[in-house]
C-alpha cells in the first residue's frame, strides 16, 4: 500500500524498534505519526529525537498501557493492584463479557477512535509485558495463604490479574473490534520468539531452571500471539495482517557513557568496605554498605527493553553461536517492506498460512458420500436427529432446530418468505405439543423450547441456563425460540433469500465457477443445514476466505 499521507500508530513507538520503523516510515510523508509508549517521559524523548526526519509529518504522542481501561492506563500497576476499586474495574474487563463498555473504556479503542489510523505498527513486547507478572510466584503466594488461613478476596483478585491468556485473548478481541470500527487498511506485528532464537538450552535464563518457566511462559504467549494474528488474517473484513518476528537479540539503540538505568531509574552507587559474616549480612537489619551518593556511572550500549548492556555482555550475548543479533533497522525494513505489500519471507502469518493443512479434494469428494450414507440410515432407523450440540456454545443448534421447525411446517423457502409470523408461532407450538420425539431430542441435548404464551419445554440438562432472573438475555444464545417474534426473523431471512434470488436473475444468465452453486432458491425446500450456513455467511459474515 501507499504510505503516504496515511496515519500511522505506533503502539510501543517509544522502544528501539518503534524508533527505528518510525524513521524509515517518515521518509514516506505520512500525514502523521502517533507514538505511543508506556511513559510520557520515553515518548517524548523519542518524539524529539525523530524532529530532524519529519518534514511536513506531523508527529504526535500518547502514553499510558494500551492493555488497561483508560481510567487506570496511566496508573502504575502496582497501584492498581493495590487499589480495589481499580483492580476490580481491570478484572471486569479482563473476565468478563466484551460489553460496548469495556471496549468504549479501553485505553487501545480510544486511540483507535481519536486518531482513526490507516496502518498499525505494534511494537509491544506483549509477551514480556504478560508473562514477567509471574503467574507462578502468585500462584505460590495464593497457595500459602490457602495454608495458613490468610486467603483474602484481595490477593485472590490479584493473581486473576495475572493470569496470562485472559490478558491476551481479551486484548486481541478489543484489537479486533477496533480495527473493524476504523477499517483499518494494514496491520503489523513485531513479535518475539522468547528466546532470542535459542532453543530449550538457552543459557540466559532466570537462575531457578534452565530454561525458567517464566521465560517459557513469555515463548508460550508470543506463539500464541502468533495464532491469535493468524486467525485475525483469516477474518475478511480485517486488515492485512503480518508478523515479523526476530528471533536473535535486537540491538543497538545508542553507545555512550553516563548513568546506569534499570528499569528506568538511575542504579545508586553503593560500597561495602568491609566484609560481613556470612550468617549477619542477611538478617533483618543487617547493615555495613555505605550509599556513595550518586548513580553508578560507565559505558553502556542501549539495547531497547533489555535496558543497558556493559562491552563484555554485550559481547558475550552477540557471539557467533550464541543469541548473536539483529539490528533494528532491519527489522523496520522488513516491516516497511510488508506494508508495502512487497513480501520479504519473515512475515509469519502468511508463513502460517502456507504450512498449514487446509481443506482437500479427496475430503470434498467424500463428504457427499457421508452425507448419502448419513441420509440412507436414518431412513432405515426412522430418525430426524438434526443436531446433538457438541460443537460448542448453542447457537448453531438452536438455528438448526428452528430452521428444522420450519421446514416442517412450510413446503419452501417462498412459502417461508409470505407466512405470518403469529399463524407459524401457533403451528410451530402445536407440532411441538404433538411431536414427542422432537420434542424429546430437543430438551435431551440441553435446550429449552420456548412457545407462545411464554411457555417452556425442558429437559435436566440446560446448557444455557439462565444468569438470575434475566431469562430473556439466555433465550438467543442457545434456545429453541418459537414464538412470533423469533419466527419473524426466520420470515424475513426467507423474504431476504427471494431478494437475493430476484438480484441474480436480475442479472445475465451465468454458468461458470463465479456462479453461486450452493446459494437456496425460493422454490427449494428448508434444508436446516444450508439455512444455517446462509446465517453465518450472510448475518455473521462467517465465510471463510483462506483454504
Amino acid at each position: 500500500m501507499d504510505i503516504r499521507d496515511r496515519t500511522i500508530l505506533m503502539l510501543g513507538g517509544g522502544g528501539l524498534v518503534g524508533h527505528a520503523i518510525a524513521r524509515r516510515l517518515l521518509t514516506f510523508a505520512p500525514r502523521r505519526i502517533v507514538l505511543v509508549a508506556l511513559y510520557e517521559e520515553e515518548v517524548l524523548k523519542t518524539a524529539k529525537s525523530l524532529e530532524p526526519y519529519r518534514g511536513e509529518t506531523a508527529v504526535e504522542c500518547e502514553w499510558g498501557n494500551i492493555f488497561y481501561p483508560a481510567p487506570v492506563a496511566k496508573l502504575d500497576r502496582r497501584a492498581i493492584l493495590a487499589d480495589p476499586a481499580a483492580r476490580r474495574m481491570l478484572l471486569e474487563d479482563l473476565v468478563g463479557a466484551l460489553t460496548p463498555a469495556v471496549l468504549e473504556r479501553s485505553f487501545m479503542n480510544q486511540l483507535f477512535q481519536r486518531w482513526r489510523p490507516e496502518i498499525v505498527v505494534d511494537c509491544i513486547n506483549t509477551a514480556t509485558a504478560f508473562a514477567y507478572q509471574d503467574i507462578f510466584h502468585s500462584a505460590r503466594d495464593l497457595l500459602a495463604a490457602a495454608a495458613d488461613g490468610t486467603l483474602t478476596r484481595d490477593l485472590v483478585e490479584q493473581h486473576v490479574l495475572t493470569l496470562t491468556m485472559p490478558q491476551l485473548i481479551r486484548h486481541v478481541q478489543i484489537l479486533a473490534e477496533a480495527v473493524r470500527a476504523v477499517q483499518l487498511q494494514a496491520f503489523i506485528k513485531v513479535g518475539t520468539s522468547g528466546t532470542g532464537g535459542m532453543g530449550l538450552n538457552i543459557p540466559y535464563t532466570h537462575s531457578e531452571e534452565k530454561p525458567s518457566r517464566t521465560l517459557l511462559t513469555k515463548s508460550a504467549v508470543a506463539g500464541a500471539h502468533s495464532l491469535l494474528l493468524f486467525l485475525l488474517g483469516r477474518t475478511p473484513w480485517a486488515p492485512a495482517t503480518m508478523e515479523i518476528k526476530p528471533t536473535a537479540a535486537i540491538a543497538w539503540r545508542e553507545i555512550g557513557f553516563g548513568p546506569i538505568r534499570r528499569k528506568g531509574a538511575p542504579i545508586p552507587l553503593y560500597d561495602c568496605p568491609n566484609p560481613l559474616p556470612l550468617g549477619a549480612a542477611f538478617v533483618p537489619g543487617a547493615s555495613g554498605w555505605t550509599d556513595l551518593g550518586g548513580p553508578l556511572e560507565s559505558v553502556y550500549v542501549d539495547v531497547g527493553e533489555n535496558g543497558v548492556f556493559a562491552r563484555d555482555e554485550f559481547e558475550t550475548i552477540t557471539t557467533m553461536g550464541s543469541m548473536e543479533f539483529i539490528t533494528p533497522e532491519e527489522v523496520a525494513d522488513y516491516v516497511v517492506l510488508e506494508l508495502q505489500g512487497r513480501p520479504t519471507g519473515r512475515d509469519i502469518v502468511t508463513a502460517l498460512d502456507s504450512a498449514t493443512a487446509g481443506p482437500t479434494y479427496q475430503a470434498g469428494v467424500l463428504r457427499s458420500v457421508a452425507i448419502e450414507r448419513l441420509r440412507a440410515l436414518e431412513a432405515e432407523h426412522g430418525v430426524r436427529p438434526v443436531a446433538f450440540e457438541m460443537l460448542g456454545p448453542p447457537r448453531l443448534t438452536k438455528n438448526l432446530f428452528e430452521a428444522y421447525v420450519c421446514s416442517r411446517l412450510c413446503q419452501s423457502v417462498r412459502e417461508l418468505s409470505v407466512a405470518a409470523p403469529a399463524a407459524l408461532a401457533a403451528a410451530a407450538a402445536a407440532l411441538f405439543r404433538d411431536d414427542r420425539d422432537l420434542r424429546s431430542l430437543v430438551v435431551s441435548v440441553g435446550l429449552p423450547v420456548v412457545v407462545e404464551g411464554d411457555l417452556v419445554y425442558r429437559g435436566a440438562t440446560v446448557i444455557i441456563p439462565p444468569d438470575g432472573d434475566d431469562i430473556e438475555e439466555a433465550i438467543p444464545r442457545g434456545w429453541v425460540d418459537l414464538r412470533a417474534a423469533n419466527v419473524g426473523m426466520w420470515v424475513a431471512r426467507a423474504q431476504r433469500v427471494v431478494q437475493q434470488d430476484e438480484a441474480r436473475r436480475a442479472r445475465p444468465a451465468g454458468s461458470g465457477s463465479d456462479e453461486d452453486w450452493f446459494g437456496i432458491r425460493p422454490p427449494d425446500r428448508i434444508e436446516p443445514a444450508r439455512f444455517a450456513t446462509w446465517i453465518f455467511k450472510y448475518e455473521d459474515e462467517g465465510e471463510r476466505i483462506k483454504r
